[in-house]
């Protein structure tokens, strides 16, 4: 009856270390998915504080003289009156 009682224990206490191990391995697996997303995540909000950087200097030059001249110069093909362009057609 006592070596029952022991072979119980041992028995018991093999399944609690052999659950403890199993959940601590899948926690650990868990954590390093979360670290690898974090780490996605952070070059995600890098590259877009970049694209914001890059967005807000737009708009800057968007508002700008040089920018309006530029953009009716090569898009709409304005010039300033008595304005002389001359065109390569050589190329």
């Amino acid at each position: 009856m006592r070596k029952s009682k022991n072979l119980y224990r041992i028995i018991l206490i093999i399944l609690i270390v052999f659950y403890v191990v199993f959940t601590l391995v899948n926690q650990q697996k868990t954590l390093n998915e979360y670290s690898k997303d974090s780490e996605e995540l952070s070059q995600k909000i890098e590259d877009e504080k970049t694209e914001k950087e890059e967005l807000a200097k737009k708009k800057d030059d968007v508002n700008s003289l040089e920018f309006v001249e530029q953009t009716a110069r090569e898009k709409l093909d304005m010039y300033y009156p008595n304005e002389r362009v001359y065109i390569d057609k050589g190329m």
